[in-house]
């Protein structure tokens, strides 16, 4: 009986690799299909709101969204896409680069500071708001939007 169970168990457990694996591809292909999909919502997103809005409301909303919305990795790209592309239908805020640090590849312990400070201000935690941050830094550093990569 116990040999019934084990080799039922195995053949149940050989059929559902072999499932697994004939489907992956379809699988990857749809995963990614959808990644494209919500990159494309978010960047169309991002271009509208910036065509009514200011680089600094941009910047406001993505981080209140990524707050309100979601957490981790992929919100932090989603909300990336969104503010790359409203930065390049936005208008110029006055005081929007004040204070920032310039932008370094390597972050030093005062950018890291500010990022801190910065995001814990808003009460927003978290290592996506800091990686939002970075963003701003770029922009103020020179680089245009389609340069700035999340």
């Amino acid at each position: 009986m116990l040999k019934k169970i084990l080799l039922f168990s195995l053949l149940a457990l050989l059929l559902l690799f072999a499932y697994l694996w004939l489907n992956q591809e379809r699988w990857l292909a749809q995963f990614n299909a959808e990644r494209a999909a919500e990159f494309e919502r978010f960047h169309r997103s991002g271009l509208e709101f910036g065509r009514e809005h200011d680089q600094q409301a941009c910047l406001d909303k993505a981080l209140s969204d990524f707050n309100t919305e979601c957490s981790g990795f992929s919100c932090t790209v989603r909300y990336g896409q969104f503010l790359r592309a409203c930065w390049q239908n936005a208008a110029a805020s006055a005081d929007f680069c004040n204070g920032v640090p310039p932008y370094r590849d390597k972050p030093s312990e005062e950018d890291k500071n500010w990022a801190r400070e910065t995001c814990w201000g808003q009460d927003i935690r978290g290592e996506g708001c800091r990686l939002l941050l970075r963003q701003q830094q770029q922009l103020c550093s020179g680089q245009t939007p389609s340069d700035i990569e999340n």
